[in-house]
């Protein structure tokens, strides 16, 4: 109807859908990993408050959840990082989690604010020795990284790497047509810029011609639904000295949790330094 009839509204409706946050309910916020008493996070942010959580001493990794997701949704990444000598820091982004709602109100996000929560986090919490981030919240680093931020060593985990697959999802769940997706994208626009400019490969492939850019290792399971293991294979291509590790039968969120996939990161993360030792480095324990 609003294709034929009413595109603009269409539009209007298509951009109200995009920004807001997906339910998600106790049972699945559970916490499914034993972690030792935190040290709590109030971080004012805007008009808001950022919570979260961290633990430990040492080089700070900086645990970075996705599109409706929350710090904890990481926590299997917790006990073996602490274990490695690494300080820990999680948090919810504005809108998500135990924080509060941020510049679009209850229940709605951006990817530049979760982008600019995260450096907030950063300048609060101190300079980050390693990141572990899941979907758009890799996103939102690449974004940082734009933006100046830096770190030794990088884990992306299912990254959403290009808006228009999603764009495409949605047109297709809700039988937009080609009319309303110009609205939208002309609403979209006027705010952010053009929707291709939040591409991660093409922004990372420009940031190699400028300057060294981290370590990273990128996990991705084949049968993941909601982000393209092709489109973490694009992002690898275009960073220097980056690997990318393929997974079967976990989908989007169950990485997070799979014992292979934590160990794998750790080990990463760990390959530069020893704990106790310094200078020595460890060698990486994943096979490429």
């Amino acid at each position: 109807m609003f294709e034929r009839v009413a595109p603009a509204a269409g539009g209007r409706l298509l951009d109200s859908i995009w920004f807001r946050l997906p339910e998600v309910s106790a049972k699945a916020r559970r916490l499914r990993v034993e972690l030792p008493e935190a040290t709590a996070i109030e971080l004012p942010f805007e008009d808001g408050t950022i919570r979260g959580s961290t633990w430990g001493d040492g080089p700070t990794v900086y645990l970075v959840h996705g599109w409706g997701g929350w710090g904890l949704q990481l926590a299997s990444f917790v006990p073996p990082l602490l274990d490695a000598g690494f300080r820990v820091v999680t948090f919810d982004a504005p809108s998500h989690g135990d924080s509060e709602p941020g510049r679009e109100g209850p229940k709605r996000a951006t990817l530049l604010e979760m982008r600019d929560a995260f450096r907030a986090v950063v300048a609060a919490y101190g300079p980050a020795y390693g990141v572990v981030a899941h979907s758009m919240g890799a996103t939102a680093v690449a974004l940082a990284l734009r933006d100046g931020f830096s770190a030794r060593r990088m884990v992306f985990l299912a990254t959403a790497t290009d808006f228009r697959d999603g764009l495409a999802q949605y047109e297709a769940y809700f039988g937009f047509g080609p009319r309303t997706r110009e609205q939208f994208l002309r609403r979209f626009t006027r705010r952010f810029g053009s929707l291709d400019s939040f591409a991660v490969a093409p922004l990372i492939d420009g940031l190699a011609e400028e300057r060294e850019l981290p370590q990273l290792l990128v996990f991705h399971d084949r049968s993941d639904r909601e982000t393209s293991a092709e489109g973490s294979a694009k992002v690898v291509d275009v960073w220097p000295g980056a690997r990318l590790e393929l997974t079967d039968d976990l989908g989007h969120n169950r990485i997070l949790r799979d014992p292979a996939v934590v160990t794998g990161a750790t080990a990463f993360l760990s390959t530069d330094r020893a704990v106790g030792e310094p200078g020595k480095v460890v060698q990486e324990t994943m096979h490429g």
